[in-house]
Order: C-alpha cells, then sequence, then structure tokens
C-alpha cells in the first residue's frame, strides 16, 4: 500500500479515483470523475457513527467489521472493473484518509491488487483546490452583459466551441442563476460541488491570458462565486448584447416553457417561482397581469411583462458598477451575437487560444 497526496494525483492524466465514503458523502461532494463504491451504506454509517458517540470507538470498529465483511468479494470486485483495461493504479480514499481507504487498500493488497491511497482523503483534496483556485484564474475577464433572454450562455458555448476560454458558471452552478434559473434542472449544484467544477475548468484552461464569463451575480443558485473571481470580472473588458423583446422571449420560451410545459410538475414550479417575484414587486397592477397570464397558461405573455416591468429595469444600474471597457453588440440572435464578440475580440488581439 502506497499513499499519494493531491498535488501527486493531479499530475496523472486520467487517475482512477475511487470514493469509498457512503452515498450521501459523495452526492454533497465528490472528486470530478470520481467512481463511488461505498463501504458503508448511508444506514449503515449513521449506525456506526451512533455506536461511536453512544457507546465506544472499540464497540464501532467491531460493528463495522461485521457488516463489512460478507461485503468484501463483491467490493474488491467492483473495485478492479472500475480500474478496466487502464494501467493506472486505483487511488481509493474516504473523508479524511482514515481507517475505511486504509481497510479497503489492505485488502485490496491482500487480493493482490495493487492501489495507492489518498493521503487526507476528500478533506485533503478540497483544502487544496481552495488554495489554488485564486492562482489559477487568467488575469483578464472578458465579460459578455445583456437583459435576460439575449442567450448569453449560448454565445459562450458557441464561443467556447470556437476554441476561446470560458468559463460557464451557470453550467457550474447548475442554474441559470435567475429566480426562475431552477426550472427544469433539478436540484443546483451546492458549493463543494461548484469548486470542484470550477478548478477542473481552470486546470483544462491553464496558460490562458484571459477568460469569457457571464456578468452573473455573486451568488449563482446555491453558490457564490470566489472574490478573485469578482474582482477580475469587475475590471474586465466588457461586451453588451442587444437584442429585441420578441427575440428574447422566444429565446426563453424555447428554453424554459417549449421542454416542459406539459409535465405535471411545472405549473406549481413557475407559480412558486412567480411568489417570490411578488415579494419584491410593489405594483399590484403588474402582480394582476402576471398572476392572469399564469392562470390562463399564456406563459410568453408572462413572460414578456415579466421582462419589462421586472427584470429589465434592474439591469439598468448593473452596468455602472463595472469600470472597464464596454462594446455594445446589437444581434439578432446568439450566434449573431457570438460571430460579432469574436470579430471584436481578434481586434483587441484576443485570440481562440485552443484550436
Amino acid at each position: 500500500m502506497k499513499d499519494i497526496t493531491v498535488e501527486e494525483l493531479f499530475k496523472i492524466d486520467h487517475p482512477v479515483v475511487i470514493d469509498i465514503r457512503a452515498p450521501i458523502e459523495f452526492k454533497e461532494g465528490a472528486i470530478p470523475g470520481a467512481v463511488n463504491i461505498p463501504l458503508f451504506t448511508d444506514e449503515e454509517r449513521q449506525e456506526i457513527g451512533t455506536i461511536y458517540k453512544q457507546i465506544g470507538q472499540e464497540q464501532a470498529k467491531w460493528r463495522a467489521m461485521e457488516l463489512v465483511s460478507p461485503k468484501i468479494p463483491m467490493l474488491l470486485q467492483s473495485i478492479k472493473n472500475a480500474s478496466g483495461e487502464t494501467h493506472e493504479q486505483p487511488i481509493i480514499h474516504c473523508w479524511r484518509g482514515g481507517n475505511r481507504s486504509k481497510a479497503v487498500t489492505t485488502f485490496l493488497d491482500f487480493a493482490g491488487i495493487r492501489a495507492k491511497r489518498l493521503e487526507g482523503g476528500y478533506k485533503a483534496y478540497r483544502q487544496f483546490i481552495l488554495k489554488e483556485i485564486p492562482h489559477f484564474i487568467p488575469d483578464m475577464a472578458v465579460v459578455i452583459h445583456g437583459l435576460t433572454g439575449v442567450g448569453k450562455t449560448e454565445i459562450l458555448q458557441i464561443l467556447e466551441k470556437r476554441g476561446y476560454p470560458v468559463l460557464d458558471l451557470e453550467g457550474m452552478a447548475n442554474h441559470r442563476g435567475s429566480i426562475f434559473g431552477g426550472v427544469g434542472l433539478g436540484l443546483g449544484h451546492n458549493q463543494k460541488q461548484f469548486d470542484s467544477l470550477l478548478y477542473k475548468k481552470l486546470k483544462e484552461i491553464k496558460g490562458a491570458t484571459y477568460f469569457l464569463m457571464e456578468a452573473e451575480s455573486k451568488r449563482i443558485g446555491k453558490v457564490t462565486q470566489p472574490d478573485e473571481l469578482m474582482e477580475k470580472k469587475m475590471n474586465g473588458i466588457n461586451f453588451h448584447v442587444h437584442s429585441s423583446v420578441e427575440q428574447r422571449v422566444s429565446h426563453i420560451a424555447k428554453e424554459y416553457i417549449e421542454p416542459y410545459k406539459y409535465e405535471s410538475w411545472y405549473f406549481d414550479v413557475i407559480k412558486e417561482s412567480l411568489n417570490k417575484v411578488f415579494r419584491r414587486l410593489k405594483d399590484v397592477e403588474i402582480k394582476n397581469g402576471l398572476e392572469g397570464h399564469l392562470e390562463s397558461r399564456e406563459y410568453k405573455e408572462m413572460i414578456q411583462l415579466l421582462l419589462e416591468k421586472y427584470y429589465d429595469p434592474m439591469y439598468d444600474y448593473k452596468r455602472q458598477e463595472y469600470t472597464g471597457e464596454f462594446f455594445d453588440i446589437f444581434a439578432e440572435n446568439p450566434v449573431d451575437a457570438a460571430e460579432q464578440i469574436a470579430s471584436q475580440l481578434e481586434k483587441l488581439s484576443l485570440k481562440p487560444q485552443y484550436v
């Protein structure tokens, strides 16, 4: 059995990382690409923890042995299968690199399967990436602005395919950033998941002199951006994308309505999100109009009213918060906007970094 540090882990191109924590721990946050082969179920983990607190360590270890013993053959076979044809040894980890990972690597050694144990476990990995993230952020931000519905995320995706270094923070947060941002996406990512995905992407664009991002608020769904990223965003180069209300309504309907409108949950989710808007919206006439459109399932009309009377006025002051130069882009659609932005980036000598 050999220990491997987090720094050494990141030097391996395609590591086979086996996370043996309980499913609930893995779901809360994991190393991207890791395979969860839990030593204990969530219920077993809770039972052992209770015994440890109420009776003692020796009794908890004995109960853990009783639970694990019947699973050993299947556990080892699962790890062997996950390793596949790769020549890399599986890297085993738990929360702190303690008893669980020590036990599993010992079992693997007895079975003739060479494996490494991640020193410090997931806790060490998380401490490492939080320390490294600020140093990995490229020096200059290119920020995409625009009223709700201009297609900022789609613009970023188009530019990323063309080789530009992009940080899709909404994708990392699994949330679109607004009150309605979680519609159709399920539960948004938590901070641990977001940080892992951000670090992974920053590693991918390492060496880039700049990066593109959307003009997000510090908080996106359940997560917050690091201060260092926010600082570069506020002092970067800015593109403000403009398009017609009709185009924006059409774009939002395509993303938020058409895929989900016949789902049984859709109306209730939209109503709940609209109620959050009402807590901030004081105009009774606008509220009545929005409620009327909702009850009649007139979603496009509801979107247009929301844009004109709620979202658009909030954007009036946000542009003033940015100190960098602004370029205005008047576009028919996201493809047109991406083309114009790419043309301007070329003039600024900011070329694609990955071809």
